[in-house]
């Protein structure tokens, strides 16, 4: 049988340089093989989480260097398995094991010595050949073999057996291959030959074999927990979030500015109404300027310089939800605008020690759009999101050994990106801003799902709506809530778009909690906000089957969820193909399914898929879902997206699908509910 794909698998060959979602959903489409790969090292759900978070964002970074020769899940390992050993040995990450009864057995795997372990879980959890885990390890097929045998028996002994076995040197080497019938006929006729005469092979091969039985089968009760996905998603969502437009740039006025410093030198004091008009004369970043304006953060001026690229620290504002480092790059040899990636080249000494664990820094895209950006080809203006700080001050050591070259190019609305090495020290000062809490206990209803709106969060850096959705409807699941704006003191605050967050800390199993961040509001007290919702996505449960018959006639069709999907081609091969579609997109109720393939194979072969979509506005306008840019989507009134053609792969040798199992499908509702509460 078919792992079962929560979600649409995508192939390798769709996936796109510039699309990091293409690259979710693979890793989505193969979350059981990796989440258990990355338990043999990490053992810690959180852990895996930021391990899958930075695979894909490594695989997204590399993926122009990927050869087409190379098999993609091999390359996609490599990476894994690199950032695997990174994080093992990472003391800053949450070192605690997690127990559960079906991945008791990684216990044991973690007793062993790293080679040994890797190649146990490479042959018997991502089934691959010892050439293929030869050549991913970098060692010889022989010594695939030799780990294999020494880290079963290692296994062995963790696992109870109480027992000595003294089988004989010159055979042992053979069983793994003799149990996997892969020994040539002379050899196994001289295994076998041997094994009927000497008792101690014999019960040293048979509970060699049992050892392997069960480690297999404790590998087929491995499960991912619900969700673990859709927090990897967000992440990533939150990381490739665009910066909303920043206002008009302020017209200077030398008078006034001229006038507010003999003003300051006769008063001798900054007045909170200097304070303002002076940061409208003396700071052109308009962002860092609101902060400045409103005594939030520390203005800086910390420079260093490398190979002509010159990095200033201009601001840094930190509060319980982030820190944010304001800064400006200075090309002074060429006309190249450069920027900082928090994931590439950024390294923060004790980081561990005087940051927050268990939050994650928001990914801030770079802004070639604004006019300040667009003032001097040489010069870009830019903030990076860190991790907020443990004390009320510090002091972050920062140390840089890369920057990454904007690309611009006009017929592209992506930006290229490549890395230029060098190294840029700091010692940045900062004092955290107090954030205040509202609780709102607040308990409505959103498509029938109960919601809680449980805390309003005024931070100088963001305004936060903490929320939980309950969770105890299988039938009907609302996965994600999206915001129009929160109204706080008569000011709309806009929501990001992208700014969901799953929160770690979920004390209760029948809620899961998420935060919506949007627009900073400087002021502390209110005493109303009024919840402005946009649209929820949902997951309804809808099971149906269809028997697959390769020799039959296609297309054939079938109905389903008030829709009519057309079953295209079923072919038997290496590998073999499902292909089914369904263009009727008017009235549409599902815009995506839940599905897995059954096949008469009683084995876990690996499924891949592609698939073809287009997104749909209010007005039933339809934009090809692989062409859209995010400027166009932004600007899109209600989007809906809908898979129209779905086509899946089925590795393995001639495997024969039984039949299409739905259990499922999600879309999108619209809102117009608007919820006013009293804070006290």
């Amino acid at each position: 049988m078919i792992i079962p794909a929560k979600s649409n698998p995508i192939l390798p060959v769709t996936i796109r340089v510039k699309d990091i979602e293409s690259i979710v959903k693979w890793f989505d489409q193969h979350q059981r093989s990796f989440y258990a790969l990355g338990w043999s090292y990490l053992c810690n759900q959180s852990n895996i989480e930021e391990l899958f978070y930075r695979a894909i964002l490594q695989v997204h970074k590399e993926l122009p260097k990927f050869k087409s020769s190379t098999s993609f899940e091999m390359w996609v390992l490599s990476i894994y398995i690199y950032i695997c050993r990174e994080l093992s040995l990472d003391k800053s990450l949450q070192a605690s094991e997690e127990s559960d009864s079906h991945q008791e057995i990684f216990h044991e795997l973690h007793q062993l010595k790293e080679k040994e372990r890797e190649v146990l879980v490479l042959t018997y959890i991502k089934g691959l050949s010892k050439d293929e885990t030869a050549q991913l390890l970098q060692v010889s097929a022989a010594q695939v073999k030799e780990l294999l045998f020494s880290g079963l028996q290692s296994l062995r002994n963790g696992m109870g057996y109480v027992e000595h076995y003294n089988g004989c040197n010159e055979y042992q080497k053979l069983y793994v291959d003799y149990l996997e019938r892969n020994l040539d006929r002379p050899a196994k006729i001289d295994l076998e030959m041997h094994i009927y005469h000497c008792q101690e092979c014999q019960e040293d091969l048979a509970a060699l074999q049992e050892v392997i039985v069960n480690f297999t089968e404790a590998i087929k009760k491995f499960s991912v927990p619900a969700g673990f996905m859709e927090n990897v998603k967000e992440r990533i969502a939150e990381r490739e979030s665009l910066n909303q437009q920043q206002k008009n740039k302020r017209k200077r006025n030398g008078f006034i500015a001229a006038s507010i410093f003999v003003l300051a030198i006769f008063a001798g004091v900054f007045t909170g109404v200097f304070s303002k008009l002076y940061y409208t004369w003396t700071e052109e970043n308009q962002e860092l300027r609101a902060f400045l304006q409103e005594d939030v953060g520390e203005r800086l001026n910390l420079e260093a310089e490398s190979d002509g690229v010159k990095i200033k620290i201009k601001g840094a504002i930190a509060d319980d939800v982030q820190t944010l480092i304001f800064y400006e790059i200075e090309d002074t040899n060429e006309n190249n605008q450069f920027m900082i990636n928090f994931n590439d080249g950024v390294f923060i000494e004790d980081e561990g020690e005087i940051m927050m664990a268990n939050t994650y820094p928001r990914y801030l895209p770079p802004d070639i759009e604004s006019d300040l950006n667009n003032k001097e080809k040489n010069i870009y203006h830019g903030k990076m999101s860190l991790r907020p700080l443990k004390e009320d001050t510090g002091t972050i050591k920062l140390k840089l050994n890369k920057v990454m070259k904007l690309k611009r190019d006009s017929s592209d609305s992506y930006v290229n990106m490549e890395p230029e090495e060098g190294e840029w020290n700091f010692e940045i000062p900062i004092t955290k801003q107090p954030s205040t809490e509202y609780a709102l206990n607040e308990k409505i209803e959103l498509e029938g799902v109960p919601v809680r709106l449980d805390k309003l969060i005024l931070a100088p850096t963001a305004t936060i709506l903490q929320y939980g959705i309950n969770n105890e409807q299988p039938a009907k699941r609302l996965e994600m809530i999206n915001f129009n704006d929160l109204e706080v003191n008569n000011k709309l605050l806009k929501a990001d778009l992208y700014g969901n967050s799953y929160v770690h800390n979920q004390p209760d199993i029948n809620w899961n909690i998420f935060q919506a961040n949007f627009e900073p509001l400087f002021e502390k007290e209110t005493n109303e906000v009024k919840v402005q919702f946009g649209s929820v996505y949902l997951s309804i449960e809808d099971h149906k089957t269809i028997k697959l018959d390769a020799s039959k006639e296609f297309p054939q069709t079938f109905e389903y969820a008030g829709s009519t999907i057309s079953i295209d081609k079923v072919e038997i091969g290496q590998p073999t193909t499902v292909i089914f579609s369904n263009h009727e997109i008017k009235n549409r109720t599902y815009e995506s399914l839940h599905y897995f393939i059954e096949t008469e194979q009683d084995e876990n072969n690996s499924m891949e898929g592609d698939n073809e979509g287009v997104i749909v506005d209010k007005n039933g306008k339809e934009y090809d879902m692989n062409k859209i840019t995010p400027k166009i989507y932004e600007e899109m009134e209600q989007p809906r997206h809908f898979f129209t053609v779905q086509s899946v792969k089925l590795h393995g040798n001639k495997v024969i699908p039984k039949s299409l199992d739905i259990t499922g499908y999600n879309t999108t509702k619209y809102l117009d509910d608007v919820v006013e509460i009293s804070v006290e």
